[in-house]
């Protein structure tokens, strides 16, 4: 039950929070665009905003099928870590003040718990093959 509560959960957030961005909808494109013009300024902002919420709904697919998880936790893992960028790159969007996170950035250190929920994806099925 754990681990398909956590499929279905990873797959929630990442396949609606993507569409989010897809229809221009998203609360986090203004932050998606400041990272962009941060790192990758040579790349438009309306073609990337369009191939990550690609990238994330693929994600939140990819974890609800078990054979190809090994797939879905790659990407995730970059994903994740371009995620909790900002906390570093744009200290300015993503801290009040030392460890006093904005809504920004709180929204990025919220990810600890998708990073838990794959851990529990990870163990739970490695622990049911065996």
């Amino acid at each position: 039950m754990s681990l398909t509560l956590s499929r279905i959960s990873i797959f929630v957030i990442y396949f609606w929070f993507g569409f989010l961005k897809l229809i221009d909808a998203s609360p986090a494109n203004p932050l998606v665009e400041s990272l962009l013009n941060k790192t990758l300024p040579f790349v438009s902002f309306s073609q990337f905003i369009i191939f990550l919420g690609i990238w994330e709904m693929v994600i939140g697919v990819l974890f609800l099928i078990p054979k190809l998880e090994k797939v879905a936790i790659i990407i995730f893992s970059l994903h994740t870590a371009t995620t909790l960028m900002p906390l570093f790159l744009l200290p300015a969007i993503a801290w009040k003040s030392f460890f006093v996170p904005t809504l920004e950035g709180q929204y990025m250190i919220k990810n600890l718990i998708t990073i838990a929920l794959v851990v529990n994806i990870v163990t739970q099925a490695k622990y049911n093959n065996k």
